[in-house]
Parts: structure tokens; C-alpha cells; sequence
């Protein structure tokens, strides 16, 4: 029975084989079976007789069971394959061996060609050197024949120029010769006539210079007379614009009287707009008390209905009057704030302008009145100097005629004898005649004309752009040395400094150019600094300053930056008048302004630039570089310094300058963090951190100009941000918070940075509650 069983099994599946077995004989026939499978060996077996195309087979749980030649099947399909293989690897290596041997046969083939055209490219070198060769040795025969001609001719031609030039210059110096002697003899008898012609001519110019002279001076001292005349009507118009200065004094006090007067109208305004306002609530308190009343009736009412079961609403038409009042009140008081605070406004806007313009309208009319002045008193001055040279003319005129009286009288006793002797005093006439051409000039020209016209000259010098010479403003030490050499400083009375500061502001009226403006600073500050040297007041202890530029002129003179000014060394002070001491402070207030008006442009410039930086606040997976934020408040910075340092400004300006502008940098920053509670983060702290390193790195760039002062400035930002990026917060204890971390900032600001924080990041590392 056994036998019998295992013959029929053998009948059915004869081939019996374990997985690995027929993987591992039969996976020539799907490479990548048991990868694809998973590494599973059913199925890998099953996808192998698949591939073959095979049925009626049977997979057990260790072997795959085959029918009768099913193995045989999978032999021959076995061996095909292999026999595939083996032609695919006979195919690649002869390829591989065809290939091997034509590239060394192409190889040799490129070695002979090479060769080849070698030895033809040398055979047509040396055809192309020896023609080459021959034609060099042709130009250079040809060259020397055509020079050995040209050099015989060349020296026969000069021999023959030679021979021509030499006679050519001979008759021409015999042409010469007699041209010269003739010369002579025609000066020589011409001057002697024309010595004879002068001589006569002299005598009867004098006769007619004496009386033309006289007439002159009899001309000149009625004209004298009539100016002095004119003198008094010039001190009468000199007392009404006195009187005229002393109305424009009068009407600016009303003026400030009238402001006074406005300001107590608007204060008493405003108390009656409060007043309203107070009342106003009053009755919108009433009308909330109504409601409530109204409310609770309303309420009784309800539940009485709801007992009934009645389903009909009742609308009661007080409350609805009195909810429409309350609203009404409510609108009118927002109303009224509203128009109260415009009313401040215009009527703060209002005094404001209207005070300037009749400032700088009696300013302008006190200047041209002290203009007027002066100039009345420099012609009054003038007048006086003309009187007296002519004085002096009329005593030297009245002493020369008296000598042509004599000599008249003795010329009509003597005949012809006075005449020859005044044909023989030709030397004293002519030592005579500069006397008077000499006193003519000072006619023409007083002292206080020359002034004058120096002090045109220096004004159309300084309005315009004369630049700098080796580091120093040249508008600036051309004005001091002219006021030190014109002695203006000691006068009582002049009109120069009126005319600098009149050139000065309307050279600053372009306040949107910066570049003009920094010219102007450096100028005005090297002036108002050598003033501070030169100038000493009357008065004993002279009167602290209380401005800016004040202080920061007497500082001047220990800065190391104004120590010395070339060709200024050695100036000695001098006592000044009321003119230089007024111009001194005048000067002050245009520097202080002009510094000011570029402090406000250079603000506006950073505010815009900084708004990009602290406009939004940036997300948490993203912080903006510094090219796209950061870069153009440093373009600012570097644009501003260029502009300073190309106007040679002084370092001591500078660095106060950059302070400010830091500091004003630190607002900004600073107060974004105070005011908005989404820039309370650790991520806008590190965009911060990344801007503020730029800073620093600017700030050292720039530590000649800018120097550390610039940098501390920046202390409370840094300190705030030094808290935002705090990593660990919840470790941090009130003394190292405000001890060590934020030392500067006060705990009123401390208390605000950590409550925005603990709002915006609850989840996250928290500040202890003790803190």
C-alpha cells in the first residue's frame, strides 16, 4: 500500500523542490523576483513560473510541486536564456576587441599624418625664409644706392644756400646800417623842435591851469556850503526813523498784548466747552438712570404676560425716546470733543503764524532802519572827510595864486626875463604838478568809498562757493581777516556785520539741501570759533551762554580740532563794541539754526528708512536681512557722513551731531517695543540684535567722526533686546533682571517689556511671577 501511494504521487508531482532550491537554479529567469516580492519565497517561485508560462503546478508550505516534465520545460527555457547571456557577452567582447584595435590603428594613422606635415610645413619655412632673406638684402642695396645720391645732392644744395643766404644778409645789413643813421639824424631834429613846441606850450598851460583852478575851488566851496546844509535835513530824517524804530517797539508789545488776550479767549472757550461737555454727561447719566427704571417695569410686565400665556409683545415708547436720546448725547459729546480739540489746533495754528510773520516783519523793517542808519552816518562821515580835504585845497589854491600874482606882477616889470625864467624852472613845475593830481584823486575817492568797495568785493566773494583750502573753510577765515584788518570789530558804528548776516540767511533758505547747508555750518561755526578767540567783552565777567552752540563755542578752544588755523597763529584779542558783540550772537542763533535744520532733514531721511524696520513686525520663521531693512538706514548714515566730512565740518560737530541722531535712533526703536505688544518677541529681537550689530560695525568704521558717544546712545534698545533674546527666562531673578540685564532701563519700563511679553508668548519660556 505504501509503494502503491507513492507511485501514485509520483504520477502526479513528480518534481518536488524547496523554495531556495528553485530560486536559486531557476532566478536566471526573473532577476529581480525576490525583490519585488518583498524578499517572500512563495511568492518569489511563484512569479519565476509565471515568467516561464507553466500551469497546474502546486506550492506547498517548504516546496513547489511539479508535474511531469514541467522541470524539463524549465530546463530548456533555462538554457535558452543562457544561451542568450553567452552570445550578449561573445558580442560585447569582440566589440570591445574590434574597438581596441581600430583606435590603435587610428592612433598610428594621426602619428604618419602628423609626420607628414611636419616635414612639408619645414620644406615651406625655409622656401618662404631664404625668399624673405633675398628681398631684405634687395631693399637694403637698393636703400644705400638712393642715400648716397640724396647725400650729394642734399650738400651741394646747402653749399649753394649758403652762398645766397650769406649775400642776402650782407645787403640787408647794409640796409639797416643806413636806415639807423637816418633815424637818428630825423629823432634828433624832431625832438628839438618838439622841445621848442613844449616849452612854449607849457608857459601859456600853466596861465590857464591857475585860473580854471580858482574857479574850481570857488565852485567847489559853494557846493560845500550846500551840503553842509543838506547835513541837518539828513540828522532830521535820522531822528523820524528813531521814532519810526521806537512805533515798531510799540506795536510789538501791543502785538504780545493781543496775543495775551487771545490766549485767555481760548482758555475761556474752552471753559465753557467744558462746561457743556460736564453737562452733557450730567444728562446722559440721568437718561442711563431712566433705562434702568424703564428696563425693570419692563421686566414685570414680561412675567405678567408670561402668567397670562399672552403672545403679544407690548413696546413701551418711553424707553425707545430714551434709548434715542441716550444715542443722540452720545453722538453730540463725541461731537463736541472732536470740535474742541480742532478749535485748540486752529487756534494754536493761528497765534503761531500769526506771531511769526509779525516777528519777522518787524525784523525785517528794524534791519532796513538800522541799514538806513548807517548809511546816513557814513555819508554824514564822508561829507565831513570832503570838507576838510577841500579845506585843505582851498588853503593850498589860495597860496599858489597868490605866487602867480607875484609872478605876474614881476613878469610885467621884467618884460621877457620872467619868461625865460620860467622856461628854466621846467624841473620844479613838473615836481609841482603831481601836488595836485594827487589831491584830485582824494577828491574822487574818500577813504570811506575804498571801504566800501572792499566790502562789496568780500560779499560777492562769499556768496559763492569758494570751497575749502587744505581742510579749512576759505569763506570763513577771508571774513575774519578782513574784519581784523578793517579793525570793525572796535567800531561803534558800521554796517558790514548787517550785511554778512543778511548774506548768511538768504544762503540758507534751501533748507532741503543738505549739501548747502553743511558748506554753511562749517563756515558759520569757524567764524563764530575765532570770534570766541578774538573778541572780549567790556565787562568784567562776561555772561554765561545758555544755547547749545553757546557752550559749544567756548568749548571750541580746548578742542584739540581747533587748536590751530593756518595763518591765525599769534592773533591777540580786542575789546568789541556793541556791533561785534551783537554780531556774535546773531552768528550763534544762524549756526544753532542751520545745525538744527540739518538735524530735522537728517531725522526725516532716518525716520522713513527705520519705518520699513519697525512698520511690521516679522514672522517667526522668517527674519529680513540686512540688504532689504537695514541698508538703507546705513546708505543714510554713510550719505550724511560723506556730506559732512566732504564740507570739512568740525569732528566736535560731528560726533554731537551722530549722538543725537542715535539717540533719536534709540527712540524710535525703543518705543516700538514699549508701544506695540507684537514686537515684544524673541524673533523681532534677533531682527533687531542683527540691525543693531550693523550699527556697531558702522559706528566703528566711522569712530573718527562718530566715535563711542554714538554707540551709547543705543543703550536702552540693547538692553531691551538683550532681555528679548534671553534664552532662558524662566531662571532670570529681579536683581539680575535689573542689575545685570536691563541696568539703564527703569522698572516702570521693565514692567512693561515683560508684561507685552508674557502676553504674546504664554506657551512658550515664561518670566517667573515672582519677578
Amino acid at each position: 500500500g505504501v509503494m502503491e501511494a507513492i507511485r501514485i504521487s509520483c504520477a502526479g508531482y513528480p518534481t518536488r523542490k524547496h523554495f531556495h532550491e528553485f530560486i536559486s537554479r531557476f532566478r536566471i529567469l526573473e532577476p529581480d523576483a525576490l525583490a519585488r516580492s518583498g524578499y517572500d519565497e512563495v511568492a518569489a517561485c511563484c512569479r519565476i513560473i509565471e515568467k516561464a508560462g507553466l500551469e497546474g503546478y502546486q506550492i506547498g508550505k517548504t516546496k513547489v510541486f511539479l508535474r511531469a516534465g514541467q522541470m524539463a520545460e524549465l530546463d530548456s527555457f533555462r538554457s535558452k536564456i543562457l544561451g542568450q547571456s553567452a552570445r550578449i557577452i561573445q558580442r560585447k567582447f569582440l566589440t570591445f576587441s574590434a574597438r581596441k584595435n581600430f583606435l590603435l590603428l587610428r592612433i598610428s594613422a594621426v602619428d604618419v599624418q602628423a609626420v607628414c606635415r611636419g616635414q612639408i610645413a619645414r620644406f615651406l619655412y625655409e622656401h618662404k625664409r631664404r625668399i624673405a632673406a633675398a628681398e631684405t638684402i634687395q631693399k637694403d642695396a637698393r636703400m644705400f644706392l638712393r642715400r648716397k645720391a640724396y647725400l650729394i645732392l642734399s650738400s651741394s644744395a646747402a653749399v649753394l644756400q649758403a652762398g645766397m643766404r650769406g649775400m642776402a644778409a650782407r645787403s640787408e645789413l647794409r640796409f639797416r646800417k643806413r636806415s639807423k643813421a637816418a633815424v637818428i639824424i630825423q629823432r634828433h631834429s624832431r625832438g628839438y623842435l618838439a622841445h621848442c613846441w613844449y616849452l612854449r606850450l607849457k608857459a601859456a598851460a600853466i596861465g590857464i591851469q591857475c585860473s580854471c583852478r580858482e574857479n574850481s575851488a570857488f565852485r567847489e566851496l559853494q557846493r560845500l556850503k550846500m551840503a553842509a546844509k543838506e547835513t541837518g535835513a539828513l540828522q532830521e530824517a535820522k531822528s523820524k526813523l528813531e521814532k519810526q524804530v521806537e512805533d515798531l517797539k510799540l506795536e510789538l508789545q501791543r502785538e504780545k498784548k493781543i496775543r495775551v488776550e487771545i490766549e485767555e479767549e481760548k482758555n475761556r472757550e474752552l471753559e465753557i466747552l467744558r462746561s457743556t461737555l460736564e453737562d452733557i454727561k450730567l444728562r446722559y447719566r440721568n437718561a442711563d438712570i431712566v433705562d434702568d427704571q424703564q428696563g425693570g417695569k419692563l421686566a414685570e410686565e414680561n412675567e405678567k404676560l408670561k402668567v397670562r400665556q399672552v403672545f403679544t409683545v407690548n413696546y413701551d415708547p418711553i424707553t425707545h425716546c430714551s434709548l434715542a436720546e441716550n444715542e443722540k448725547l452720545k453722538v453730540l459729546v463725541s461731537s463736541l470733543e472732536k470740535k474742541i480739540d480742532e478749535t485748540e489746533k486752529e487756534m494754536e495754528k493761528l497765534c503761531e503764524d500769526r506771531l511769526k510773520q509779525q516777528a519777522m516783519e518787524a525784523e525785517s523793517n528794524i534791519i532796513q532802519l538800522k541799514t538806513e542808519m548807517l548809511r546816513l552816518q557814513e555819508k554824514i562821515s564822508d561829507i565831513e572827510a570832503t570838507e576838510d580835504v577841500m579845506r585843505q585845497q582851498s588853503l593850498s589854491l589860495s597860496f599858489l595864486i597868490l605866487i602867480l600874482v607875484l609872478l605876474t606882477l614881476q613878469a610885467a616889470e621884467n618884460g621877457h626875463y620872467v619868461s625865460e625864467a620860467l622856461l628854466l624852472q621846467e624841473p620844479q613845475s613838473l615836481k609841482s604838478t603831481p601836488r595836485f593830481s594827487n589831491s584830485d584823486a582824494t577828491l574822487r575817492k574818500s577813504n570811506v568809498e575804498r571801504q566800501r568797495d572792499s566790502v562789496d568785493a568780500l560779499i560777492r566773494c562769499i556768496t559763492e562757493d569758494v570751497g575749502f583750502s587744505e581742510g579749512k573753510p576759505v569763506a570763513a577765515l577771508t571774513v575774519y581777516k578782513c574784519l581784523i584788518h578793517w579793525r570793525s570789530f572796535e567800531a561803534e558804528k558800521t554796517n558790514v556785520f548787517d550785511r554778512l548776516i543778511q548774506i548768511i540767511g538768504s544762503a540758507i533758505e534751501d533748507e532741503a539741501n543738505n549739501d548747502r547747508m553743511a558748506y554753511w555750518l562749517s563756515n558759520a561755526s569757524t567764524l563764530l570759533f575765532l570770534l570766541e578767540r578774538t573778541l572780549k567783552s567790556a565787562s568784567s565777567s562776561p555772561p554765561q551762554p545758555t544755547s547749545f552752540f553757546g557752550r559749544m563755542a567756548q568749548s571750541f578752544r580746548s578742542s584739540p580740532s581747533f587748536v590751530s588755523i593756518g595763518g591765525l597763529e599769534g592773533v591777540q584779542q580786542v575789546e568789541a563794541k556793541y556791533p561785534a558783540l551783537l554780531f556774535k550772537e546773531q552768528l550763534s542763533a544762524y549756526v544753532e539754526t542751520i545745525y538744527g535744520v540739518l538735524h530735522e532733514n537728517s531725522k526725516t531721511e532716518l525716520s522713513v528708512a527705520l519705518s520699513s524696520c519697525i512698520r511690521d513686525p516679522p514672522s517667526s520663521d522668517h527674519i529680513p536681512r540686512r540688504s532689504s531693512d537695514w541698508e538703507s538706514v546705513i546708505g543714510c548714515l554713510n550719505n550724511l557722513l560723506s556730506t559732512l566730512k566732504h564740507n570739512y565740518v568740525s569732528a566736535f560737530i560731528v560726533r554731537k551731531f551722530f549722538a543725537q541722531l542715535f539717540s533719536y535712533i534709540n527712540l524710535l526703536l525703543f518705543n516700538s517695543l514699549l508701544l506695540h505688544k507684537d514686537y515684544c518677541t524673541s524673533t523681532h529681537g534677533d531682527f533687531i540684535k542683527a540691525g543693531l550689530v550693523e550699527l556697531e560695525l558702522w559706528c566703528r568704521n566711522a569712530e573718527e567722526f562718530a566715535g563711542s558717544s554714538a554707540w551709547d546712545e543705543l543703550k536702552h534698545v540693547q538692553q531691551a533686546v538683550r532681555f528679548l533674546v534671553l534664552p532662558q527666562k524662566s531662571e532670570i531673578t529681579f536683581d539680575e533682571l535689573t542689575n545685570e540685564v536691563c541696568p539703564m532701563l527703569s522698572s516702570q519700563q521693565v514692567c512693561r517689556i515683560c508684561n507685552l511679553y508674557l502676553g504674546d508668548n504664554s506657551t512658550t519660556d515664561c518670566i517667573p511671577s515672582q519677578v
